[in-house]
């Protein structure tokens, strides 16, 4: 059995269609392509803007001509995150799909269910010749992981819609009503190789076993950071043993909270014992403190055949590991008026040293602007005094929440109608693309919903088969329900 063979058929069959098609962010040309030949086949009217954002329209079914017009937005491209052990071109290969029990996960992969399942929900409602709808329009955006950049693009009046349904939330039976704003933040210190003497032993330290996840949506498990958990380990070691860094590597994506990272150092050899002790009882401290969240937590030091040439100069590796070890990460405040609900932020994501220069990247998610800017403020100032440059990028601001939604009364009393109870409503701690596409369309009414899936950004990411069904079922009926103009 393979998902093809799972119900409803033609949402599974278009899910599957997309993960034959390598689509990491910023790299999805091949799967715009095909959305833009998808819409073609059926005949309907279909666009492709200047970034890549594809617009499909599809007419109302007799007698719903005159419906609110429905808008269903997704976005096309995935996260790239697989086990250590696992070989896989993102670029290339496909996913590769497996049921287990009531859940469909990859094999040693992301799974792209974020958002790919949207994306075939919304395919399946063009292709489908049996619902009742008034005018729907598929908007799919391109580069949403990496800096929304689709949604940003996206030009004013080329949507007519007046209803936009989100279908890029993960947890059936919630409605989501607002989310949080985000900043990329970068920071940078040069730094010079010094020759390596006589005396010191190779060894390289190595975090691994994390689970990682989705750097809004996991926050708030405060499951261990890679990045943190390296640069803990090697603080004292460079302070105190006389250790010198080679080389350090954690993490790759800022919306991912890492699950590895590396450091290559050099030890002098009468300290090896001793800074093989200490890693040994950090190790046992970090499997200690996340026995819960991260059981497989692993923090190894072995030695290395070659001895390298070189190493980091001592003040700028000592002053960005000890930046790393203070700068802000996980969950910064929790909002006070939405229970359990993070407001702030900020995920250390990727840590590298290379070609002359020591880098920090950090991904800060905010409800509240001037909170978010409170803490680009401590990440400017912490590197400030390891003596770094700081940028930011990629601000957006996040969806306020609007009780008085239209569309949001609609979709409870549907769903109270279909499974006899109320949905949640509610705010999300992660980036949905609402907030900027709500900028640029004002005066859209927008919801934003989805199936049950776990650990997005993460190889563990999986989706809960029956949730799906629920949720098409629910967006059927929904549609079906849309008031008049």
């Amino acid at each position: 059995m393979t998902i093809k063979d799972l119900a409803p058929s033609l949402v599974w069959k278009n899910f599957y269609a997309l993960t034959q098609i390598p689509r990491p962010s910023k790299k999805e040309a091949k799967a715009v392509e095909y959305l833009y030949q998808f819409g073609k086949s059926l005949g309907l009217e279909t666009i492709k803007d200047g970034t890549g954002n594809i617009i499909i329209r599809k007419p109302a079914t007799p007698g719903m001509e005159d419906r609110k017009g429905v808008i269903l937005q997704g976005h096309i491209d995935m996260v790239p995150q697989k086990n250590a052990d696992k070989v896989h071109d993102f670029e290339k290969d496909p996913i590769t799909t497996l049921i287990d029990g009531e859940w469909v996960r990859a094999d040693g992969t992301t799974l792209g269910a974020d958002n790919g399942l949207g994306v075939a929900v919304a395919l399946s409602v063009l292709e489908s010749d049996s619902l009742r709808h008034g005018p729907v329009e598929v908007l799919v955006t391109v580069d949403e992981e990496t800096g929304m950049t689709g949604a940003n693009a996206l030009e004013p009046g080329v949507l007519q819609g007046d209803i936009l349904i989100n279908l890029d939330s993960e947890t059936e039976g919630e409605l989501y009503v607002g989310c949080a704003g985000g900043l990329d933040a970068t920071a940078v210190r040069t730094y010079r190789t010094v020759p390596a003497g006589q005396g010191y032993k190779p060894f390289r330290i190595n975090v691994k076993g994390l689970k990682g996840g989705h750097s809004g949506m996991d926050i708030i498990l405060y499951r261990a950071n890679a990045n943190k958990v390296l640069a803990r380990v090697l603080v004292p070691l460079l302070a105190d043993y006389g250790v010198k860094l080679v080389s350090i590597e954690g993490g790759n994506m800022r919306n991912a909270i890492p699950r590895e990272a590396c450091a290559d150092v050099l030890v002098p050899v009468q300290n090896a014992a001793a800074v093989e002790g200490l890693v040994a009882a950090t190790a046992e401290a970090v499997r200690n403190e996340y026995a819960a969240t991260d059981p497989d937590a692993s923090v190894s030091i072995v030695a290395l055949g070659q001895s390298p040439a070189s190493y980091i100069e001592d003040d700028a590796a000592l002053a960005m590991l000890r930046a790393v070890n203070s700068c802000p990460n996980g969950v910064w405040r929790m909002s006070d008026a939405v229970p359990g609900l993070v407001e702030t932020s900020n995920n250390v994501a990727i840590v590298s040293a290379a070609d002359g220069k020591f880098q920090v990247k950090t991904l800060m998610r905010s409800s509240v602007d001037s909170e978010k800017d409170a803490l680009a403020g401590e990440f400017a100032s912490v590197f400030a005094l390891a003596g770094a440059e700081t940028s930011f990028t990629g601000g957006y601001s996040g969806w306020a929440p609007d009780s008085n939604s239209p569309i949001l009364h609609v979709m409870k009393r549907v769903y109270n109608d279909l499974y006899g109870v109320e949905p949640a409503v509610m705010a999300i701690h992660a980036g949905l693309e609402c907030g900027i596409l709500g900028g640029t369309y004002p005066d859209w009414d927008m919801v934003s919903c989805g199936p049950t899936i776990l650990s997005p950004h993460s190889p563990d990411e999986r989706v809960n088969i029956p949730s799906v069904g629920k949720w098409w079922d629910f967006i059927v009926k929904v549609l079906e329900e849309i008031p008049s103009k």
